[in-house]
């Protein structure tokens, strides 16, 4: 352990060590082997995991804050509250717009909130938590992102909210969205957990609502192996955030000094002046995102020229497969690359995704899908705001491919060469 601590306390020696015992499978690239996703995390963020762990500071400190302020500064927004995951970012911000606290426009139980009905359980599941109700509304069938004509027909008396996902990182129209809500008093919750980078003109997707909700998993566009943030302009929502994040506890709020007063037979440290639960992140997962957020840009970059160049290429095939729309002055964050698989009378969708999956492709549905479809449904309460014929057509039709940072200008053309030789092979038949 000795020998261990002195080359992980020296930068330089600690990288040469790092590097030399990283996992050969990191720098190992097989362009016949395309994952859905890829680690991308590098020596640095080793290092400061590390380093944390040698020191014995892992629980949510200084490095987590310093994440933070960088993600902060890289959306455009005043605050950003670190969580252990994308979902509990998900469930901090409906639990802050539902919470006692709050004395007006609070979400009360039974509310109606509008949401997708292709997106991903854990956009779901935190209306149900917080006893307000889902009210699935239909997709575009181009952008796959949610209608922002079905909105307006699903609102009613009871609507407090709309949760738009910009799913697989192709922005909503936001600005029609935020129209809507500013006409109809409603909060807008922007599940970003697959579209970080992602932006309309020069503005980031999680600015244009009250509230914005990232991910870093594993396999998204940065990794803090599991993490997530919470991101708001309203100084009030990120006090209340920073509560309920730990434990309900006053000690880290800007007011703490106030409550203190008010009850000063109450340990200061351990004053619980509202509900909470445990979504803290760790120093570890704090270190990992500092390094991360530099990073980002240039994996946004090789993101956009894997899907721009399957765009270009695939785009001869069009009487057979459709690629998903990106509006005008929309910023693609491409988390993954979505194929829909046309009416024809040669193939359907499974017949490319075997091909593909034997080839070495590895492939995926669209997120939940229909999420009305799948069995949780039988066991909570929501609405359905007209029919969900987009939706269910994606599901059925549709399928998505990795696009990461690590696949190269190789791997590229493996898939589109896989791609061409099955269509080609089923259509000249």
């Amino acid at each position: 352990m000795d020998n261990f601590s002195k080359y992980t306390l020296n930068k330089k020696i600690a990288k040469k060590f790092i590097l030399e015992n990283f996992s050969s499978d990191y720098t190992k690239k097989d362009p016949k082997k395309v994952s859905l996703g890829y680690p991308s995390y590098g020596w640095e963020e080793v290092y400061e995991a590390l380093e944390s762990m040698l020191e014995m500071k892992t629980t949510m400190g200084k490095k987590v804050k310093e994440f933070e302020r960088l993600f902060a500064k890289y959306i455009g927004v005043k605050y950003a509250l670190m969580v252990n995951s994308g979902s509990s970012a998900n469930l901090l911000a409906l639990s802050i717009l539902s919470n006692p606290i709050l004395k007006n426009r609070k979400i009360k139980e039974n509310d109606e909130i509008i949401t997708p009905a292709i997106t991903w359980s854990t956009t779901v599941f935190p209306i149900i938590n917080i006893h307000a109700k889902p009210v699935f509304v239909d997709v575009d069938p181009r952008s796959y992102n949610i209608d922002t004509k079905k909105i307006e027909k699903a609102i009613t008396k009871k609507t407090k909210a709309i949760l738009p996902v910009h799913l697989l990182g192709n922005p909503c129209k936001m600005n029609e969205i935020r129209k809507i809500a500013k006409e109809n008093n409603l909060y807008v919750i922007e599940d970003c957990c697959e579209a970080l980078g992602a932006k309309i003109k020069n503005k980031k997707v999680g600015s244009f609502g009250e509230l914005g909700t990232f991910s870093f998993f594993i396999s998204h566009h940065i990794t803090t192996m599991e993490g997530g943030m919470l991101v708001t302009n309203n100084e009030s929502f990120y006090e209340l955030g920073k509560s309920l994040r730990a434990h309900g506890w006053a000690r880290e709020l800007k007011n703490k000094k106030q409550i203190e007063k008010k009850y000063p037979n109450i340990n200061s440290n351990f004053l619980f002046s509202n509900l909470g639960f445990n979504l803290r992140p760790t120093e570890i997962q704090g270190g990992f995102g500092i390094h991360q957020i530099k990073k980002l840009d240039k994996f946004l970059t090789i993101r956009k020229s894997n899907a721009d160049f399957w765009r270009k290429n695939l785009s001869k095939f069009s009487e057979f497969i459709d690629l998903t729309y990106v509006e005008p002055n929309h910023f693609h964050a491409n988390m993954l690359f979505a194929i829909k698989v046309k009416k024809n009378e040669y193939f359907r969708r499974n017949d490319l995704v075997k091909y593909l999956e034997k080839n070495g492709i590895e492939t995926r549905p669209v997120m939940t899908g229909n999420f009305v479809m799948q069995p949780v449904t039988k066991m909570i309460k929501f609405k359905v705001s007209g029919k969900l014929v987009n939706s269910t057509d994606v599901m059925q039709n549709s399928f998505l491919i990795g696009n990461h940072q690590d696949i190269d200008s190789n791997s590229r053309k493996y898939v589109l060469e896989q791609i061409t030789k099955f269509i080609k092979s089923r259509t000249s038949r």
